[in-house]
């Protein structure tokens, strides 16, 4: 078994699309639509074909709930791992994202923390063993 696609409920998929590709740096990797549906994934350059990021509209009350639900908790909608949190804090803040949290060492990693625009808080977590 493998963990192809995992979602994130966004409030605009236009601005998240922006977002997670302008700011974040991930690339686009489907966008297709069927009526009122529509089907929009993002993956990491690094990993073109590796798993993919939906990036979900919030159009129901449950999802709406549980995104705003986990914001308000300053719980993370989502973690993603680089070799290098304090670089990637400098060149995503450049790019104009707000974070609630700078780069800051935790048991066995560092972590930031920022608001993706859309009604989520995106981790960004440097494994120990990635330090340099």
């Amino acid at each position: 078994m493998k963990i192809k696609v995992t979602s994130v409920y966004v409030d605009d998929q236009d601005k998240a699309l922006r977002f997670y590709t302008e700011v974040l740096g991930f690339a686009k990797k489907t966008d297709f639509s069927q009526g009122p549906f529509r089907w929009l994934t993002v993956a990491s350059p690094e990993e073109p074909d590796g798993t993919e990021l939906q990036l979900a509209l919030n159009n129901n009350p449950a999802a709406k709930a549980y995104q705003q639900a986990i914001f308000q908790q300053r719980q993370p909608a989502a973690m993603f791992f680089t070799d290098d949190v304090k670089g990637d804090y400098e060149r995503i803040k450049a790019h104009g994202a707000e974070f609630t949290m700078p780069p800051t060492d935790v048991t066995g990693s560092t972590i930031t923390m920022l608001n993706d625009t859309c009604g989520n808080l995106i981790q960004l977590t440097q494994l120990a063993r990635y330090s340099h």
